[in-house]
Formats: C-alpha cells, structure tokens, sequence
C-alpha cells in the first residue's frame, strides 16, 4: 500500500520557503540535491537535482538562471504537507505566532 504525498498550497510556500540550494549528497558522491530551507535557515526536506530538473521546464534552456527559477517553482508546488507541520509545531514550541 502506498500513501499518496499532500502537498502545501503554493501560496503557503512561498510564505514559509525561505530558500532552494542546490548541494551535494552528504552520503552519495557525484549526487546533487535541491535542499529546501525555512525562512530561519531550518532544513524542510530535498529532492534529486536531476529529478527536479528533468522535470523542469525552463524558458530558455541555455540560461543557467532560467533553468535554476524553473527547478524551484516545481518545489515550491511539492512542498509536503508533513513539512509544514515540523515546521508549525516548532514555531509553537517556540512561541512564535502561526502564519495563516
């Protein structure tokens, strides 16, 4: 049986993504990951570089600008719901305000 991924409102997001970067695999060599960061700096969840940009589909493909703000709009369309609530339940334990 397998679960099917929810994933956040893209709006959501935007207000609680703070960045997309593009790292090594701290277990794999030659792997590449898109790892992505609250607007803390706390790590949320990665994807495969190569998946992601396989998938992207960027205006002009030679523009290595281009390419990079395409790979990050198909994350911030996949950002998983089980994410978002890490990150909900440690801005409360902080006593942090909840976004809405």
């Amino acid at each position: 049986m397998t679960e099917e991924t929810e994933f956040v409102p893209y709006e959501v997001a935007m207000q609680i993504v703070g960045n997309v970067i593009e790292e090594e695999h701290i277990q794999e060599q030659n792997r590449r990951i898109l790892t992505v960061y609250d607007k803390q700096g706390a790590e949320l969840c990665w994807y495969d570089a190569e998946e992601i940009l396989a998938e992207a589909n960027p205006e002009n493909p030679k523009d290595p600008d281009s390419l990079k703000h395409a790979a990050v709009e198909i994350v911030m369309r996949q950002i998983p719901t089980w994410a978002v609530q890490d990150l909900l339940k440690r801005l409360e334990k902080e006593g942090a305000p909840k976004e809405k």
